[in-house]
C-alpha cells in the first residue's frame, strides 16, 4: 500500500509539473502579447500626435482661406454695388438720349419742308464747295 501512495504522489507530482510548465509557456505568451499590443498602442499614440498636428494646421489654414475669403467677397460687393450703380446712370443716359431723337424726330417731322429746303441747299453748298476746290 505504501507502494500505490507513493506511485500516487509521483502521478500528482508530475501532474503539477506539467500544469506548472503549461502556466509557464501560457504566461510567457501572454507576455509577449501585451508587450506586442503595448508597442502597437505606443505607435498608435505617436501616429495620433501627428494626425492631431496635422490636424490642427489645416484648421488654421481653413481659417485663414474663410477669412481671405470674407475681406474678398466684401470687396467684391463695392464693385457689384458700383455696377449697379453704373447700370442706373447707363439707364438715366439711355432715356434721355431716346427722348432727345424723339423730339428731334418730332421737329423734322414738323418741319419737314424746311428740312428738305435745307437739305437741297446742303448739297448745292456742297458742290459749289467742291467745285472751287477742284479749280
Amino acid at each position: 500500500m505504501d507502494s500505490l501512495l507513493y506511485i500516487s504522489a509521483l502521478i500528482a507530482a508530475v501532474a503539477f509539473a506539467v500544469l506548472v510548465i503549461y502556466l509557464v509557456r501560457l504566461l510567457k505568451e501572454t507576455e509577449r502579447t501585451m508587450t506586442s499590443v503595448a508597442n502597437t498602442l505606443e505607435g498608435l499614440e505617436t501616429q495620433m500626435e501627428g494626425i492631431t498636428t496635422e490636424t490642427t494646421i489645416l484648421l488654421n489654414r481653413t481659417n485663414a482661406l474663410a477669412e481671405d475669403i470674407n475681406h474678398k467677397s466684401e470687396k467684391l460687393n463695392g464693385l457689384v454695388d458700383s455696377i449697379s450703380g453704373l447700370s442706373t446712370t447707363f439707364t438715366t443716359f439711355s432715356d434721355s438720349v431716346k427722348e432727345v431723337s424723339d423730339t428731334v424726330s418730332k421737329v423734322a417731322v414738323m418741319n419737314k419742308e424746311e428740312t428738305a429746303q435745307v437739305i437741297k441747299w446742303g448739297n448745292v453748298a456742297m458742290e459749289v464747295f467742291k467745285k472751287r476746290k477742284n479749280k
